[in-house]
């Protein structure tokens, strides 16, 4: 089953593209700028070669990561059945039976239309990972996205240095012209795309928040507010605890994608309430 999820259009079109910006990086516009056999060139080479090692490393641990399966097992703890109905949604822990799968889903979890099947903690389905972004591979996606970020502007930053130093004769040459404009409009663009979705996943890092549930919060805050009451995500816990819920208490082991030791079962999270 991972070795299907690999095979398939969009991921090959992920390896092509790094294929592609990590060659133009360096044996094109790092050799042009400086040349790989000096010190810089070398130096920047290296530094970009590690950056594209951890987005390969990454998006392995993404694409052949079980994002999270509810066990058969699984039943709700209904012994706070005498718990408030506002108490209950509050705290995350009401019923929710999943009719497609004919399972009761752990709070967080939600159905995948495409990997059909329940997901837990589940965040999207990404095409470009041919995979669901779940519990067990949250922390590797950030990480795919963070690398691909910095080596995108790492890149970008390349290029302009190299375009910057380069004694252009506008009489002639026009394809090299044309060719820097379009790999640094790509790489602008890229850079851009990257950052924004990496800005957005580090705001819902720190407030503990899936995607779903963002858009679902929205709902749930106007339903509140509509009745008088405020909304406050039930498994926000404070930065820092969501932060180290995801990444991990070892902050040496932050930027590991691998590093999911200190994932629970994904059936039960931490809520606001634990810690009032």
């Amino acid at each position: 089953m991972k070795h299907k999820r690999i095979l398939s259009i969009p991921i090959f079109s992920v390896f092509i593209l790094l294929g592609f910006v990590y060659y133009v990086t360096v044996f094109v516009f790092i050799e042009d700028w400086v040349g790989l056999q000096t010190s810089p060139g070398f130096l920047n080479a290296l530094i970009f070669t590690f950056l594209a090692f951890l987005c390969l490393f990454s998006l392995f641990v993404c694409v052949s990561s079980d994002p999270g399966r509810v066990p058969p097992s699984y039943v709700p703890d209904v012994e706070e059945s005498n718990v408030s109905d506002q108490e209950t949604k509050r705290n995350g822990a009401q019923l929710r039976h999943c009719d497609k799968c004919c399972i009761y889903k752990p709070p967080r979890a939600h159905h995948c239309r495409v990997c059909r099947r329940c997901v837990l903690r589940m965040d999207h389905h990404c095409l470009w990972i041919n995979n669901c972004v779940g519990h067990w591979n949250y922390k590797a996606f950030v990480m795919l996205v963070l690398y691909a970020t910095i080596g995108s502007i790492h890149s970008t930053v390349i290029l302009v240095t190299c375009a910057l130093q380069r004694d252009w004769d506008f009489s002639g040459r026009v394809p090299v012209k044309i060719f820097y404009f379009t790999f640094g409009a790509m790489m602008v663009a890229l850079s851009l795309t990257l950052g924004t979705f990496l800005g957005w996943h580090i705001y819902l890092l720190t407030h503990n928040m899936t995607t779903i549930e963002y858009y679902e919060g929205i709902r749930a805050a106007w339903l509140a507010k509509k009745s008088g009451q405020s909304y406050r995500h039930p498994f926000n816990v404070g930065v820092y605890k969501n932060i180290t819920l995801v990444l991990g208490p070892n902050m040496l082991k932050w930027l590991c994608p691998s590093s999911v030791g200190h994932l629970k079962d994904g059936i039960s999270f931490p809520v606001s309430r634990d810690n009032s």
